[in-house]
């Protein structure tokens, strides 16, 4: 049990420190740049994906896109959002489908967001599905890309953490704030 913890620890000091210098307030790099554009075409607003896109690519064929974070990280701003490394889904003009790697809080609780749309723009109302009921949104939370801090606590799933004491590595955790 002791050397459980001590994994634990150990893992939230590494990450803690790897993380230290990221902010999320650097200046947008193309991939961010060209995620924010994307989201912007499609009629959606920019502040859908945070700062500190690392990598983008989308297919205009099938709409679907693939971000990549810097790390896994929280956003809070009017909408509490955390956002694991790659966040990925299919998209058309207002709306995202088949979303992955975003939830939504809502009080003390986490949400998996399955989808996000705009149905009439001029309403100014952003819509996300997280399962059990749609959490509505005024789109002006979401004009700039907000800045994203790392997730502070790993918590690892049972298989991780034997893994982790064979090999003395550790990856693939759960983020968690």
């Amino acid at each position: 049990m002791a050397s459980s913890w001590g994994l634990l620890v150990v893992v939230v000091v590494v990450a803690a420190a790897g993380c230290g210098g990221w902010r999320g307030e650097a200046a947008p790099t193309a991939a961010a740049e060209a995620a924010h554009e994307v989201l912007r075409a499609h009629g959606l607003p920019r502040g859908l994906l945070p700062a500190g896109i690392a990598a983008f690519s989308h297919d205009p064929g099938t709409g679907r896109f693939e971000a990549v974070l810097e790390a896994p990280c929280t956003a809070r701003t009017e909408v509490g959002l955390r956002y694991n490394v790659t966040v990925a889904g299919e998209i058309s003009y207002g709306r995202i489908a088949q979303l992955s790697g975003v939830d939504a809080q809502d009080l003390f609780l986490w949400f998996a967001v399955r989808s996000i749309r705009v149905d009439v723009p001029s309403t100014g109302i952003i819509y996300f599905d997280v399962g059990v009921v749609f959490k509505h949104f005024p789109l002006s939370f979401f004009d700039a890309p907000p800045p994203c801090l790392p997730t502070q606590l790993l918590l690892l799933t049972p298989n991780e953490r034997d893994r982790g004491r064979q090999d003395e590595s550790v990856d693939g955790g759960v983020a968690l704030q």
